[in-house]
């Protein structure tokens, strides 16, 4: 069995109190979470808006701090590595995250291909010609050409945009990408191309992921093994095919029985009925 990439125990975060609440009643995001991900492997973590999964990602990539609890990337604790440009480079080498819209990530007056070529060079030590080779290697793994490449950001579909804030992520040779809603603003068709996509970079690669989504259906595709969350807890966890056969927690059982089945058609509305609107 591979060594695990990320080992999250007994997490735990509250916010500090907000303007107008009582004197220490601060909100508690998570409770004392636990797991872990091995090598080439894909998590899961499903649960709805408020269930904790974003506030663990934003934990990992040091965007908020843990109130309690330890986690290692790699082995490595982020937090040992200090502050500094130093130390966000070794951290960017652990974890990198991808957004629901990357949009606002990439620099709007930018090609997308020239933001992957800065990532470059503030990582790698490669010659001007090794640094072209490795983007156009990265576009073509996402499915871009050389002009999407030179495209801004705003010329590209939320497709598009997705495919190369993904490429931008693996141009580091990161452990672990953290993918928070990465397809739930896309298409369906879309969606499946960018899953698939994600499936065959695995294949490809070392890379782990861990995905935040409230979608049952993403996580089927990509995911081999799932935790479910509510109110900052987990209240179930398994292999993903074993989750989904056998449900053990009420509230598991609840969020698959909103899962379309196949064959499944939206109901009609009274206006639709009857022609209006």
């Amino acid at each position: 069995m591979t060594d695990a990439v990320l080992e999250v125990a007994d997490l735990s975060k509250t916010f500090a109190p907000r303007h107008g609440l009582r004197r220490g009643a601060g909100h508690p995001a998570l409770a004392g979470v636990s797991f872990e991900l091995r090598e080439r492997r894909a998590l899961g973590v499903v649960g709805e808006s408020g269930s904790g999964k974003t506030t663990i990602a934003r934990i990992l990539v040091g965007l908020e701090k843990a109130s309690a609890g330890d986690y290692t990337i790699g082995g490595v604790d982020p937090r040992s590595l200090g502050r500094g440009a130093k130390a966000r480079k070794r951290r960017a080498r652990l974890v990198q995250m991808v957004f629901q819209d990357p949009y606002s990530s990439f620099d709007p007056r930018q090609p997308v291909a020239e933001s992957i070529r800065q990532v470059l060079r503030l990582h790698f030590d490669l010659t001007e010609a090794e640094r072209e080779h490795r983007v156009a290697t990265l576009l073509e793994q996402v499915g871009l050409d050389e002009r999407r490449g030179q495209t801004l950001p705003r010329g590209l579909s939320g497709g598009e945009r997705q495919r190369a804030a993904i490429a931008r992520a693996l141009a580091v040779e990161p452990q672990l990408v953290i993918l928070d809603e990465a397809v739930s603003a896309l298409d369906v068709s879309i969606q499946a191309q960018i899953l698939n996509l994600l499936t065959e970079l695995r294949q490809q690669t070392a890379v782990s992921y861990m995905l935040l989504t409230h979608d049952l259906a993403v996580v089927r595709q990509v995911a081999d093994d799932v935790i479910v969350m509510r109110d900052g807890r987990i209240v179930e966890r398994g292999a993903t095919d074993s989750l989904f056969e056998d449900p053990q927690h009420p509230y598991t059982q609840l969020l698959l029985s909103c899962v379309p089945r196949q064959g499944w058609k939206p109901r009609r509305t009274r206006e639709a009925r009857a022609g209006v609107g």
